[in-house]
């Protein structure tokens, strides 16, 4: 391990250390990263994240490496395919809910051009970035990921709940909460 101070979250294992430095809290506005994050979140819903990370590859295997016009398209045979994988989270609802996400992100993306320039106006366009001292201070909301969300709900989405969406903004660098200490706070 090097010396560099890290968000006390990410301390248990190498895979959250890199996840920490690499990707959360970084911008993203590729689409395809997007759709990655809205499955690996809803897959998350009331498990830990690690859980999540460690089954990555296992939902990139089964869910045509993130595409979601191929997700869309996916049969009562192939869900039923993907819930006897052990890399995944075989969870019959969140499986659907990826499914039938897919088809609700193409008509988002249908509308607004790409999903990336809808869930920004959720942040004016820019991260907003905190300033936590402490973990503790983390929100598991905000007003943002509660307009989010309910929009998200009106249009179909499923397991995207205000605390979900909010770490999907977290994930995908519309906030950033990187604690003040931390290496990879915006200076």
């Amino acid at each position: 391990m090097d010396d560099k101070v890290r968000c006390p979250w990410c301390l248990s294992t190498e895979t959250y250390i890199r996840y920490h430095d690499e990707e959360w809290g970084v911008p993203v506005h590729d689409d395809r990263v997007h759709f990655e994050f809205l499955i690996l979140e809803g897959a998350q819903a009331g498990l830990s994240w690690s859980t999540v990370l460690h089954k990555r590859e296992g939902y990139l295997r089964n869910f045509a490496d993130f595409d979601p016009e191929k997700v869309a398209r996916f049969t009562p045979r192939r869900i039923e395919k993907i819930l006897q994988d052990p890399g995944i989270i075989r969870n019959r609802q969140k499986v659907n809910a990826a499914v039938n996400n897919a088809r609700r992100f193409l008509e988002v993306q249908k509308e607004f051009g790409t999903f990336d320039a809808y869930i920004w106006k959720f942040v004016g366009g820019k991260p907003k970035i905190n300033k936590w001292k402490t973990d503790k201070q983390l929100p598991a909301t905000s007003r943002e990921s509660d307009a989010l969300s309910k929009d998200l709900i009106k249009r179909g989405f499923k397991f995207v709940g205000s605390t979900v969406m909010y770490a999907h903004m977290q994930a995908c660098g519309l906030v950033n909460d990187h604690l003040v200490s931390c290496w990879k706070y915006p200076r």
